[in-house]
């Protein structure tokens, strides 16, 4: 009996190293594995930030661009009354503005939703302040609705200004 418990015993010797040895490989490979699997998403991950900033920016671009277009300093002198209805006139730059708007609406795939708000924000904003001017009862024609729109926001900083401000913070933090 004590030869058969000390076999036994010589077993455990030499199966407690190599137990312990499959334990210490097994946190090793597995501990290693997992730091393969984030550097594999860290590098997925920069890839796609890296791919998708040009198509960030670019948006942002666009979207400065339909803010300086709508802004009355651009929009009246683009857009001339066809006649001398001042209805239609408001119309039409209505009409424009959401025009351009809705070239512009794919842009909010890549832009945050805080600016996409902002953007929507200042285009509402402009349209409102053209519908206020045009129902001054001393405009009687397209003419003067010309005049009172550009010399209402001559002084005034115009949506528009407050839409691409707010841009020009998201790609700050786009580029950080």
């Amino acid at each position: 009996m004590d030869d058969t418990l000390m076999q036994i015993l010589g077993y455990f010797a030499y199966l407690i190293p190599g137990v312990i040895v499959g334990v210490i490989s097994y946190y090793f490979f597995k501990s290693h594995t997992e730091h393969l699997q984030r550097m594999q998403h860290y590098e997925i991950q920069s890839k796609i930030k890296k791919e998708s900033v040009p198509q960030r920016l670019q948006a942002y671009e666009r979207l400065v661009l339909f803010l300086e277009r709508i802004a009355p300093g651009s929009l009246i002198p683009r857009v001339k009354p066809y006649n001398e209805d001042k209805n239609d006139y408001e119309n039409l730059l209505i009409q424009t503005i959401e025009q351009e708007f809705e070239h512009n609406l794919t842009q909010q795939i890549f832009v945050s939703d805080a600016c996409w708000r902002a953007v929507k924000a200042s285009k509402n904003a402009t349209i409102s302040i053209i519908r206020n001017i045009a129902m001054k009862e001393s405009i009687k024609d397209a003419h003067k609705l010309r005049e009172e729109i550009l010399s209402e926001l001559l002084d005034k900083e115009v949506p528009s200004q407050t839409g691409i401000a707010f841009l020009k913070n998201g790609v700050k933090q786009i580029l950080q």
